[in-house]
């Protein structure tokens, strides 16, 4: 008899968290939206919870069995439904001509500025009114003014990654390390006003607090899971996205660079200087100028990072896309004797490199948006889906990116497809299929810094050196999924030989 009640009991239990994880696995198929098949509590996105493969391999594989035949879809993130957009006008719509239903992102519930004075000021995560204000506090400070002021910084730093290199003796170098150095010193440099050392040897501290800023701790998993299975979470409980050792870090190095910059009366047009004037004008707290100050570090270190490393390895891959670089980079020397910031935007190949590794490699593989006020989009054809407020709409960037409808031969490298007299990146915008910073009011703000960094050390690097895949490097490409950005699991390795002038 006990042992019957015992099963009883395990029975009733086990049904009731069947009951929980499955109940409402039937509301696409209620609104008569297709959708596939969800997997028990994994729903539709095993990679998200298991981790034995990255989350974009499952949006992708969503989005290229339907792409075809609709517009918009459903999908299980776990248990909680959500729309995902499978054609890139559908996404032009959310982000640009239907913004105002669109305003806000999806992860913006889930922190607040009492939680996380960081993460809870920045833009990203802001909504409403107070995500218009924040932006346009900050915009004045991407001017291409100031980049250009700023260049001499990115060169100086180009020139310590080339010595980096040069001492390394030809060893295989891994280009996901190498460039998180580049760029963690460009925007210490820019932000703070030090040098990060990152080439000097040892752990840069900077650095090793950058990498902890984006990392996807055991705490933060557990809360994302949670929400996922209780979307009511959120609103009862907040996180913190930034850990408190890291708060105290960069609260603690912009007081000192505030300070070396007063007390000597340092007049350097970067953006700790917009910052300073910002202060003045809006009285902003430490805590205001360490979450602008992560927006732009943000901005110009991690997804500036993935996408140099990705470009040296596409460029290593294919050898005429370097040696046709290659040419422009000496070809424009001769013409204007060195590489100034406004030649480095006009070398057209240049452009089409950089946009190419973007459209393949774009560090934000998905945007996901939420409804903030209801409206229609196309399912197929003339049906219409109306999508009421607080859903939200996953913009999968990588498969558009990737689309045989968009692109000719689109798992390939190829930089002629932006080439100018076919119209460059321009005719691919309107379509709304190249969006690796997004589109719209919302597009990102660090785009014209990050490309500047990035373009400058591609010069520095494939003027300098020919560049080849070591064979550390894995033969198949596959992304670690424990990233929450994209990276080669096993690391990106490349061989760096010098070219000797002359």
């Amino acid at each position: 008899m006990e042992l019957f009640l015992f099963l009883y009991i395990l029975f009733v239990i086990a049904s009731g968290i069947y009951f929980f994880l499955t109940w409402n696995y039937k509301h696409w198929e209620k609104r008569g939206v297709p959708f596939p098949e969800p997997g028990i509590f994994v729903g539709n996105v095993p990679g998200a919870v298991t981790q034995k493969h990255h989350l974009l391999y499952d949006l992708d594989k969503i989005y290229n069995q339907f792409k075809d035949k609709y517009s918009l879809v459903g999908y299980f993130n776990m248990r909680q439904p959500q729309y995902m957009v499978t054609d890139a006008s559908v996404a032009k719509d959310v982000l640009v001509n239907k913004f105002k239903n669109f305003h806000d992102n999806e992860f913006a519930d889930m922190t607040d500025k009492k939680v996380d004075p960081i993460f809870g000021r920045n833009p990203f995560l802001l909504k409403g009114q107070e995500w218009k204000d924040k932006r346009a506090e900050i915009t004045p400070a991407f001017t291409q003014l100031r980049i250009k002021a700023m260049y001499p910084v990115i060169e100086d730093v180009c020139e310590r990654m080339k010595k980096y290199i040069i001492k390394e003796n030809k060893q295989a170098i891994e280009c996901r390390e190498m460039s998180a150095k580049f760029t963690t010193d460009v925007v210490s440099s820019c932000i703070f006003g030090v040098d990060a050392g990152s080439f000097a040897g040892g752990n840069a501290p900077i650095r090793e607090m950058g990498k902890r800023i984006l990392n996807f701790s055991p705490r933060l998993m557990l809360y994302f899971l949670l929400v996922q299975l209780v979307p009511a979470f959120k609103k009862f409980f907040k996180i913190s996205l930034v850990e408190k050792v890291v708060e105290t870090f960069f609260v603690g190095i912009m007081k000192d660079a505030i300070d070396l910059r007063k007390n000597n009366k340092i007049d350097r047009t970067d953006y700790l200087h917009y910052l300073l004037e910002l202060q003045e004008r809006k009285k902003l707290t430490e805590l205001d100028m360490v979450a602008h100050a992560i927006t732009f570090f943000l901005d110009g270190f991690e997804t500036s990072s993935i996408v140099l490393s990705f470009t040296l390895y596409e460029l290593a891959k294919n050898k005429d896309v370097q040696d046709k670089l290659r040419s422009e980079i000496r070809e424009t020397i001769k013409k204007h004797g060195e590489i100034t910031f406004d030649v480095v935007h006009e070398m057209p190949y240049l452009e089409q490199v950089v946009a190419e590794s973007l459209r393949l490699h774009p560090p934000a593989f998905f945007m996901s948006k939420t409804c903030t006020e209801s409206c229609e989009l196309p399912v197929r054809g003339t049906k219409l889906e109306t999508i009421e407020e607080g859903y939200y709409v996953v913009i999968p960037i990588y498969s558009i990116h990737r689309d045989s409808r968009y692109y000719e031969d689109p798992d390939t490298f190829n930089p002629e497809r932006f080439a100018p007299e076919k119209g460059g990146t321009k005719i691919y915008k309107e379509k709304g299929c190249y969006i690796p910073f997004s589109d719209g009011p919302r597009i990102c703000l660090g785009m014209r810094f990050a490309q500047t960094q990035l373009k400058l050390a591609i010069v520095s690097l494939v003027k300098s050196f020919e560049i080849t895949v070591d064979e550390k490097t894995p033969k198949e490409i596959i992304l670690n999924p424990k990233d929450i950005i994209p990276t080669i699991l096993g690391g990106v390795w490349l061989q760096f030989n010098e070219i000797k002038a002359k």
